[in-house]
């Protein structure tokens, strides 16, 4: 269990921060931009939660997204480099990754299938939800970019898993524009 009990440490005030394996690194380190992005995508599903009031199962898989996203940035911020720790490092594992595929599958499955690409709006849920698909895609961005340097490891489900809540965003801003038919729809060269 966390437990915090006072909020200021003064251990960053010179720039560094201290990740889950005790190493210390600069708060602009890519694995911080990494785990911050997650954050910030957090963040983001708080703000559509707000609009889900009419949506409550779409909002419990919200809770769910929630809590995984803390999982994440737990298992960003603690890298497996063959080291030991004092404790079990939280890690992303398969079945989360299955359960947002099972989700994404169910809320796709009344939605009439897209003649063109849509763009981000309609219902306000619908918007913070692109929002929140833009935010997560630049997450994988870092940690592809992160994955991709030496001796900076990120694990395969953790790509995995961002990669598919993208996708869940995507089908759950159409699930939140009146099952698709609020989605607002692209028209290429309209204002030529």
């Amino acid at each position: 269990m966390v437990r915090l009990n006072k909020i200021y440490t003064r251990t960053g005030d010179k720039g560094t921060t201290m990740l889950g394996s005790g190493d210390r690194v600069a708060k602009h380190d890519l694995r911080v931009e990494t785990y911050g992005t997650v954050d910030e995508t957090n963040s983001i599903v708080g703000l559509v939660r707000l609009e889900l009031a009419d949506l409550p199962e779409m909002d419990a898989m919200m809770s769910q997204i929630q809590n995984d996203l803390f999982d994440l940035g737990a298992d960003l911020t603690t890298p497996d480099r063959g080291q030991e720790f004092k404790y079990e490092p939280l890690r992303i594992t398969a079945s989360q990754v299955e359960r947002l595929e099972q989700q994404i599958d169910q809320l796709n499955a009344d939605l009439e299938p897209l003649r063109s690409f849509i763009l981000p709006g309609g219902s306000r849920a619908s918007a913070y939800l692109h929002l929140a698909r833009t935010v997560s895609r630049r997450s994988e961005r870092l940690m592809t970019a992160l994955a991709a340097m030496e001796d900076e490891p990120v694990s395969n489900i953790c790509i995995q898993y961002v990669n598919r809540l993208s996708d869940f965003f995507f089908v759950a801003a159409r699930v939140a524009n009146n099952m698709g038919k609020e989605d607002v729809l692209w028209v290429p060269g309209q204002n030529r």
